[in-house]
């Protein structure tokens, strides 16, 4: 890709790199980074440009990543028959790529809403568990049956299915990984949970009731 989100969770941010203006420019790279340090030798553009390196064989050989505003003051002064249309391609490729920054942070803020509401709802779930099944050597598995039963008739597999294929590690949870509407779903298969042990329903019959719904629901 001509550009790229890089960065961790909440801290992403658009670069491209001295190796692909090389490329897409049709330029030596050694020029390219001759470039840049011609502009990170005047403090005011070092900012922009963060030294890194790259493999190529084995061997490590130096490479700049740049942001946006990297890019536009290392190619204002490139020329030649394609350099305008190059130019114009890298300034689309960084339009797309921030639309899909914002998509992600919209998402994620959707993510966080849903997450903090989950909490809520397993809140209700286990106080309903505590309240309304009758105490038993078995009572204290009640929780995790159940939500290792929502989870295999939402998703088709185990939870520990589920760990594994999302790669969730020891005293992770399960929900940090799944998305807005997943967590969405969970959700609203608690509170249906929570109601039927409210009106009394015993787990087998609310197994087969929500496998039921489930069936229905994707035909």
């Amino acid at each position: 890709m001509l550009v790229e989100i890089i960065g961790k969770r909440n801290e992403e941010k658009l670069i491209t790199t001295s190796l692909k203006v090389a490329e897409v420019f049709e330029k030596e790279h050694k020029d390219v980074l001759e470039s840049i340090r011609n502009l990170v030798a005047e403090n005011s553009a070092a900012k922009f440009f963060n030294e890194t390196t790259y493999k190529n064989r084995g061997r490590e050989y130096p490479m700049y990543e740049m942001d946006r505003d990297g890019f536009s003051l290392l190619v204002m002064g490139f020329t030649g028959d394609k350099a305008l249309q190059w130019k114009i391609k890298y300034i689309e490729a960084f339009n797309a790529m921030e639309q899909e920054l914002r998509r992600i942070y919209t998402e994620r803020q959707q993510w966080q809403i849903e997450r903090d509401k989950g909490v809520v709802i397993r809140h209700i779930l286990t106080d309903t568990i505590k309240m309304k099944i009758a105490d038993s050597p078995h009572k204290r598995f009640a929780y995790p049956n159940y939500t290792k039963l929502i989870y295999k008739t939402l998703f088709g597999k185990t939870m520990k299915e589920l760990q594994e294929e999302y790669g969730v590690k020891s005293k992770e949870s399960l929900r940090d990984y799944l998305t807005a509407d997943q967590l969405k779903d969970v959700e609203n298969m608690e509170m249906l949970v929570s109601s039927l042990i409210n009106c009394g329903w015993g787990y087998d019959e609310i197994k087969t009731f929500i496998q039921q719904q489930s069936v229905k629901m994707i035909a």
